[in-house]
């Protein structure tokens, strides 16, 4: 049932907000959601320094491939789904994600966008580490199967 109107991407290149809006742009639209993730200047009470992001690209991809595939499946309206995240080093306030699916009703695109972006979170092959003001660093686990289970 893919749709080949998806586009996906890895990249250590800053994310572009307009070229992730402008592929999921479509005359049948009513609406573009898109879920921008941000690297936040504190986890709980720690202060953060940067972020780095690591992938497994073609892992990575497959399962953007299939997140798109599953919202076709559960909201078949939908004409487009895009998904770029970047990998590397990351500073407090830069892009690390950037989910869009075009549809032509609003509900139906923000429920697509929330699933889309937890299913990454849970499924995709990509790993942030944190590195505190206070010079330490750890692996965060992304994964939350809370996220899935409204699903």
């Amino acid at each position: 049932m893919t749709k080949n109107l998806e586009h996906f991407r890895i990249t250590t290149a800053s994310l572009d907000l307009q070229e992730v809006y402008d592929f999921a742009a479509d005359p049948g639209n009513g609406s573009v959601n898109l879920m921008c993730g941000t690297v936040r200047n504190q986890t709980g009470k720690r202060p953060v320094d940067f972020l780095e992001y690591e992938a497994y690209e073609p892992m990575a991809l497959k399962v953007f491939a299939e997140i798109a595939e599953q919202i076709y499946q559960k909201w078949p309206e939908t004409n487009r789904v895009v998904i770029h995240h970047r990998i590397g080093r990351l500073c407090i306030g830069e892009i690390s994600v950037i989910v869009a699916v075009g549809s032509p009703h609003r509900k139906e695109g923000f429920e697509a966008c929330q699933y889309a972006i937890d299913t990454l979170k849970y499924n995709a092959p990509v790993w942030k580490k944190e590195y505190w003001v206070d010079g330490s660093s750890e692996w965060v686990n992304v994964k939350s199967a809370e996220a899935m289970e409204s699903y």
